[in-house]
């Protein structure tokens, strides 16, 4: 049986070189100051202890010590483009898109892929971006913009995809903030349901660009891994027809979780996801067009990213797959990693070294017990790991701070800051990288003082107050189009006319139709 390693080959793709560019184990670390509240005091004997296991675990945090930044100006960088031109992908697709399991392209990064990957890092990205933390908000745990708009309001139209369907998602068991819930629980948009993400696909000019229809399915994952971990390591439930293949509970519960009695999960995140896939997928392919799907995902998103991918590929046999995914836990078992190989899907799992979250759940009983096969057999219930892995490292960048920094660590701006300027093992940070730096302090403090970015940047002006026609500082209402409506109560039809062309047809009311 085959174990998942590291790929390390020289790439064999032609390219221009000009366009370069919570729980038990460790309860120590739920007690760190890592859920994007900065201000919150910390317990120093905590953090000794989330520091000896990270040491223990051979993260090498502290590394070398830092070098100044001396004479590099970052305001140089204010005057230069933060993406290098597109290139046309199309006579390539298939390689960059795992079909030889990225074999010669990760080390070193070839550019193209690099690119690929960043584009998907930043559609998890959204999933962060436009989700409303606000827990006094009445609609906490939803998304702060309607489909039509939500690119747009983040910059990302220029990467050529519309969104066609937004994801919700609701657990029947115990999930320590994985579900983001409103303190106003008489007003909530929600009581039970989260806003989870997305399905998009690409536009008639990057679907030439880039050689096939791509659908995109995106999952927003957790921010602060702090106390997401409770319970992980207890159960593993079956999935699939043999019940071999065996997942995390938790994963699991958001994926497959409905009620009747909700709004907005009548029908699971796994139900809506697939519907909207499928349809897709047909659409697409009735006009003779090549489709691929995309799961990308960090984190939580990570997880759910491979489950949606093992049911894809059971229910559309044939389609090429592929899942990117950043900062993500173990998922099942090895018979689950087994099935999703067999099934065709792959996958390439981003990595920083220092990051904990990928070393979880299974921080003892992983896929490194593999060499004790012979002694113990197969171990069922051992998590393992799926696919390929691009491992980066925060001691590679002159820009980021070396300290003890989980939430940093695990932050998908510092993922896509070191894949950018990622070249092959061993080499020092692209001199050509281009992706602003200022987006690594969006969430975290990583970036280092002498640039002059302020940490936890990002939130909306004012936190969101405006100053009404009185001079009062008020919380304004939401418009009425991003509003989140579940389906069956006055929704958005939408409906394809043409290759990528979508029209509101009408907004309806169902009265039991």
């Amino acid at each position: 049986m085959a174990t998942m390693q590291t790929i390390h080959h020289h790439h064999h793709l032609h390219h221009n070189h000009h366009n370069t560019n919570r729980y038990p184990v460790i309860r120590a670390i739920q007690e760190i100051a890592i859920d994007a509240h900065p201000n919150q005091k910390t317990s120093s004997k905590s953090t000794r202890l989330a520091e000896s296991l990270s040491n223990l675990l051979h993260l090498h945090i502290q590394g070398p010590a830092q070098k100044s930044l001396g004479n590099v100006c970052f305001e140089e960088k204010h005057d230069t483009p933060i993406a290098s031109p597109k290139e046309d992908i199309s006579d390539k697709w298939r390689d960059i898109h795992g079909s030889s399991d990225w074999n010669g392209l990760l080390d070193p990064l070839h550019p193209v892929l690099r690119r690929e990957i960043i584009k998907y890092g930043e559609f998890s990205q959204a999933t962060y971006d436009a989700f409303d933390f606000d827990s006094l908000s009445e609609y906490c745990g939803s998304c702060r913009y309607n489909r039509h708009k939500l690119f747009e309001k983040l910059g990302l139209h220029n990467h050529g995809y519309n969104v066609s369907k937004y994801i919700y998602a609701m657990s029947h068991v115990e999930v320590p903030r994985w579900l983001e819930k409103s303190h106003l629980l008489e007003t909530a948009w929600s009581k039970d349901s989260n806003w989870m993400g997305y399905v998009a696909v690409s536009d008639d000019e990057e679907s030439k660009r880039i050689g096939r229809r791509d659908i995109v399915v995106a999952w927003r994952g957790t921010v602060a891994p702090s106390e997401w971990y409770e319970d992980l390591q207890r159960k593993l439930d079956p999935i699939g027809p043999h019940g071999e293949a065996k997942v995390e509970h938790g994963f699991l519960s958001i994926y497959t979780s409905k009620s009747d009695t909700t709004r907005y999960n009548k029908s699971s995140a796994s139900e809506q996801v697939m519907e909207e896939v499928k349809r897709l997928v047909q659409f697409y392919k009735e006009k003779g067009e090549e489709v691929s799907l995309t799961i990308t995902g960090h984190s939580l998103g990570g997880a759910l990213a491979l489950l949606n991918a093992h049911e894809a590929a059971s229910a559309l046999p044939g389609l090429p797959i592929s899942v990117i995914s950043f900062g993500a836990p173990r998922v099942g078992n090895v018979a689950f990693r087994d099935e999703l190989h067999q099934k065709g899907v792959k996958t390439l799992r981003v990595v920083v070294k220092q990051d904990l979250v990928p070393r979880m759940p299974g921080i003892v009983l992983n896929e490194g017990l593999q060499r004790f096969d012979d002694i113990t057999g197969s171990l069922e219930w051992v998590y393992h790991h799926v696919g390929a892995e691009l491992k980066v490292d925060v001691r590679s960048s002159p820009y980021l701070k070396h300290g003890f920094n989980l939430l940093g660590f695990h932050s998908v701006e510092t993922y896509l800051h070191l894949v950018d300027g990622f070249h092959c093992s061993g080499s020092t940070f692209r001199s050509e990288a281009r992706r602003d730096l200022a987006l690594v302090n969006k969430a975290c403090d990583m970036l280092v003082d002498e640039l002059k970015i302020p940490h936890f940047w990002y939130q909306p002006a004012n936190k969101g107050l405006e100053r009404n026609a009185h001079g009062r500082w008020v919380k304004p209402k939401r418009d009425p189009e991003d509003i989140p409506s579940p389906i069956g109560e006055g929704h958005t039809l939408v409906v394809p006319l043409f290759l990528t062309d979508y029209v509101d047809v009408t907004t309806v009311v169902l009265f039991g139709i």
